[in-house]
């Protein structure tokens, strides 16, 4: 089909070569590539305030469009921490002069995310939050999440959590299991997560709220989350990539710190659970996680690197060359995810129809490159596939009607 943007709206889509063309418009070739909506990302971590060594503003968004991303929400963990209106007012501020995309901000549910005091959620909300995180920390008080929730029903927006138990985690750089023992370095066991999950699963059907859970990884959390849907509890959650397509088999050769990341990489028998989530509509979307990282953080010991791995430039081609080309997943299904998170925030999805924004990525599926062979958008290389030969290049992204990334095989008049 030929689709054609006009004042930054989807204003036509023809039969191949029958759209009017306006006198002085850019065409752009897209035969035999395919134009998606593009993706959105609930979940990534742009480091600013305080962090720009790491990435910034416009390293972390160009990095977004890059990977097909139209619009990013980011989280609180900065320095200093995202807990109040005027650092809110701040930070978006800069986006609106810095961000190549549209970018959400995620503040935190407690004061510098300690778990102490709950942040002032109704000016948070005033000032344009569209949730909230104390993201990189669990709420470990389920009377603190019981107070939140209440809060969130008055407030808006919608609760994601990071679910760990930090007393069972402490210590630990890898999933527990027979990959951690045999390399001897310290685990940390799935009960860590799933049971926190099940224990908000409950509060929230308790208290009648919305909640999100953040990056699952274990089989046991999946279960919690499907069984307390069919309880009708208000609950979505994300898988990422790289929870999709590795598992703690990845690190036994190399101990690659980029493949260290919290929740730590899983089993086969996790991985292929999320999987299923994904199928059954368990697992409502796939989000990111992008966690940068200064080169020299990471270039330490494996127990000693800090977690996260960067993930927008190759989120679509690892889950599309891992899962879509042997079958495990339809193409379209893995297009739905990738553009369902902002709904979970009561945002805008992505839509190739008239009159929808043109939010828009042109990709050529058959085109294959090696991640990182030529250096990365994003300021930080710490990416779990680097090296990896995937399928799928993103060409082109058009992000609130303007275009924001494109390679130079682009062709246009």
């Amino acid at each position: 089909m030929d689709v054609l943007v006009r004042d930054g709206v989807i204003a036509e889509i023809a039969q191949p070569g029958l759209a009017v063309v306006p006198d002085g418009a850019e065409e752009i070739d897209g035969t035999g590539r395919h134009l998606f909506p593009a993706f959105v990302d609930p979940h990534v971590h742009l480091r600013t305030p305080g962090q720009e060594h790491k990435e910034d503003l416009d390293t972390g968004t160009r990095s977004g469009a890059a990977g097909g991303y139209c619009a990013l929400v980011c989280m609180p963990n900065t320095t200093p921490v995202l807990d109040s209106a005027p650092l809110l007012r701040s930070l978006r501020e800069e986006a609106a002069r810095h961000a190549r995309i549209p970018v959400g901000v995620m503040p935190a549910i407690t004061r510098n995310m300690e778990g102490h005091e709950l942040t002032d959620m109704a000016e948070l909300r005033e000032e344009g939050a569209v949730g909230f995180t104390d993201d990189g920390r669990p709420v470990v008080s389920a009377g603190m999440l019981r107070k939140a929730l209440r809060y969130q029903k008055l407030c808006g927006g919608v609760i994601a959590l990071h679910e760990e138990d930090p007393t069972l985690s402490a210590g630990g750089s890898m999933r527990e299991g027979a990959v951690s023992a045999l390399l001897g370095v310290g685990g940390i066991p799935s009960i860590s997560e799933s049971t926190m999950v099940a224990r908000d699963c409950a509060i929230a059907g308790y208290e009648g709220a919305r909640v999100h859970m953040q990056h699952l990884s274990s089989i046991d959390s999946v279960r919690a989350i499907r069984d307390a849907k069919a309880r009708g509890v208000q609950v979505t959650c994300e898988a990422s990539p790289h929870h999709l397509c590795l598992t703690d088999e990845s690190i036994r050769e190399s101990l690659d710190t980029a493949k260290k990341m919290n929740p730590p990489l899983g089993t086969e028998e996790d991985r292929q659970a999320l999987i299923a989530g994904l199928l059954d509509g368990t697992v409502d979307c796939i989000a990111t996680d992008h966690a940068p990282h200064a080169r020299d953080e990471k270039e330490v010991p494996f127990e000693q690197a800090p977690m996260g791995t960067t993930g927008l430039e190759t989120a679509f081609a690892s889950v599309y060359t891992d899962l879509v080309l042997p079958g495990v997943l339809p193409l379209a299904l893995v297009v739905e995810k990738l553009t369902s998170g902002l709904a979970l925030l009561d945002l805008l999805t992505p839509r190739v129809e008239v009159g929808a924004p043109a939010n828009l990525t042109l990709l050529d599926l058959a085109q294959e490159w090696t991640v990182g062979e030529h250096g990365y958008h994003s300021r930080s290389a710490n990416n779990c596939f680097a090296g990896r030969r995937l399928h799928g290049r993103v060409l082109l992204t058009v992000a609130a009607g303007a275009v924001v990334h494109r390679t130079p095989e682009t062709t246009s008049s």
